[in-house]
């Protein structure tokens, strides 16, 4: 099966290289990459254009700097893979989890797989402990309504067999994305399955850019997309 892997970017400067350099090396012999990249302002259109232009599928440049939602939406259109898989260009998500990751829908036992900074035991940077505490309560009132026992919904680790996420009209342009996917997947019945990743995250001053301001924003498409199912 030939995988797309979609990487959103928005001022990465200093780690886009890296982790395209590493997504090349990563265990999969069919793959196509797709970087968005959502108006950077830092350098970071430079370096896709001068040392990655040869090296990846595809480059997309968004005029202005619209969202992640907006990102993923333009990098699952263009994709052509079997499989779609969202790879953060934050270096927070290590590509030699693949093959954990894409097992259940190689297999065919599922149509979407979520990477869990929750489960199993693979390495964890410690940080911030009110994230966790806000990440858990997002996925709680995420699960309520889905009635999906999730670990981790914000997670930026997702795969999909292509034809389920091109199903999926996605509305969100920031990270109210992730509750909106959940939402819409659980709506179509869609098999969804976690596995354990490891996690090298990041602190702000090392460019970390999720704030309160966007936990504000996933309670509301939580409540918007679930509810709105409830219509339908």
């Amino acid at each position: 099966m030939k995988v797309s892997i979609v990487i959103p970017c928005y001022n990465e400067k200093s780690t886009i290289e890296k982790i395209v350099e590493a997504v090349c090396n990563s265990p999969l012999e069919c793959k196509e990459i797709i970087v968005v990249d959502d108006c950077s302002q830092d350098g970071t259109k430079t370096v896709l254009q001068e040392r990655l232009s040869q090296v990846v599928d595809r480059i997309i440049y968004h005029p202005m700097n619209r969202g992640k939602g907006a990102a993923l939406r333009s990098g699952f259109a263009a994709a052509t893979g079997d499989i779609i898989l969202v790879q953060d260009a934050d270096l927070e998500y290590d590509p030699a989890d693949y093959p954990a990751l894409l097992e259940p829908l190689m297999s065919g036992k599922a149509d979407a797989v979520f990477g869990s900074r929750f489960l199993g035991a693979r390495p964890h940077r410690v940080l911030f402990f009110w994230h966790m505490v806000g990440n858990k309560f997002l996925t709680m009132l995420s699960n309520m309504f889905t009635n999906i026992n999730l670990t981790d919904m914000e997670t930026g680790y997702k795969a999909f067999h292509a034809p389920v996420i091109k199903s999926i009209e996605i509305e969100e342009d920031g990270f109210g994305v992730e509750p909106e996917i959940i939402a819409k997947l659980a709506r179509k019945g869609c098999r969804m399955y976690e596995v354990g990743i490891s996690y090298n995250g990041r602190t702000y001053a090392e460019g970390k850019k999720v704030n309160w301001k966007d936990g504000v924003r996933a309670i509301y498409a939580i409540f918007k997309y679930n509810l709105e199912a409830g219509r339908h």
